[in-house]
């Protein structure tokens, strides 16, 4: 039986592509701006950010993490949502490194209304608001999309009182896609932004952090600072490049295959929470139905790899490595756990 994983886009596999790419890719020295192969993936983010630089990292979390230091003071405030990565699943870099402190706003940061809202008049009593934090696409959202137009409205407001704006783009190119507009245009109103390879583009590692070019290199010292300068990083930069050709409009496909098991999820009798946007689906397990645990426990003897819920919520994340095919063979799978336990319910009554 063949396992499928939808735990995350993150389990995706190098393509063959870029594996050879890998193989053959020109390297140098990093550190010292030696490495042909990282200064091309970098000029062609840059690019396709409409921003002046983008650097190389070595994850999603350094980049975001690199930005608060290149963009913050110590001891400033930060404003960001209560459910974006990163406040939640960063691992308190913003205090324990950073040294920021969260001002949160409820729910996702979506109108500009919630910035304003959140601005209290400058006191030597309280910490310095100098940052805006956002997410596309929001993951405990469900993989929603911040508009052109949302990004352009927050950003302007941030600016008008002194702020500014850093994006954590981890699935941006799943957001250009599905709304279908270029990524620079949902950038335009930020200040840093990040994008992960190694979700949706389906790279073994890495981010990019794009700004300003005096940023970048603020940015640049403070990945030195923290261990994440590299060496003949090439050798995974290639997979990007690779990456940019033939892995963004792809990403449409992901969106189709989540559409279509977010049927299956409602056929097997779970609630959908919220409509589908891109490659996330995400359900309720109705607890008068069966219980969440043993549900993905069944989910996991039939080989359908899902993450352990968070209460009666379960994620599904599709990807490059699962097919059409995949997602209806998941989708019968689905089905049978859930009348199975159905059923042993009913019995065990």
């Amino acid at each position: 039986m063949k396992t499928i994983d939808l735990r995350s886009d993150t389990v995706t596999r190098p393509t063959p592509a870029m594996r050879r790419a890998m193989a053959e890719a020109e390297v140098g020295d990093n550190f010292y701006g030696d490495d042909p192969t990282v200064r091309r993936l970098e000029e062609q983010a840059a690019a396709l950010l409409g921003k002046p630089a983008a650097m190389l990292v070595l994850s999603g979390t350094m980049g975001n993490l690199l930005c608060l230091l290149a963009g913050t003071e110590r001891g400033d405030a930060v404003l960001l949502s209560d459910v974006c990565h990163i406040y939640l699943n960063e691992g308190g870099s913003m205090a324990s490194i950073a040294g920021l402190l969260p001002t949160l706003v409820n729910g996702p940061l979506v109108t500009p209304e919630q910035v304003l809202a959140a601005i209290r008049p400058p006191s030597i009593l309280g910490p310095r608001l100098s940052l805006v934090c956002l997410e596309n696409t929001h993951n405990v959202a469900g993989g929603s999309c911040l508009t052109v137009a949302q990004s352009r409205a927050i950003g302007e407001a941030a600016h008008g009182k002194g702020l500014r704006v850093h994006l954590d783009g981890a699935r941006l190119f799943n957001a250009a896609v599905a709304l279908g507009v270029g990524v620079h245009d949902l950038v335009a109103g930020v200040d840093s932004v990040t994008f992960c390879l190694s979700k949706g583009l389906g790279c073994p590692v890495g981010s990019i952090v794009a700004g300003e070019r005096d940023f970048i290199e603020r940015a640049r010292r403070w990945r030195q600072a923290i261990g994440g300068g590299m060496r003949q990083a090439g050798v995974f930069a290639a997979a990007g490049l690779v990456a940019f050709d033939s892995m963004i409009d792809r990403l449409a496909d992901d969106h189709r295959n989540a559409r279509r098991l977010g049927d299956f999820v409602r056929e097997a009798g779970l609630r959908l929470v919220g409509e589908v946007a891109t490659n996330m689906v995400f359900a309720e397990v109705p607890t008068t139905l069966m219980d969440a645990d043993a549900f993905v426990a069944a989910l996991g003897v039939r080989g359908l790899r899902v993450n352990p819920p968070k209460g009666n919520r379960i994620r599904f994340v599709t990807h490059a490595d699962v097919s059409a095919a995949d997602i209806e063979e998941a989708g019968q799978r689905l089905l049978a756990a859930a009348r199975s336990n159905v059923r042993q319910r009913q019995w065990a009554q």
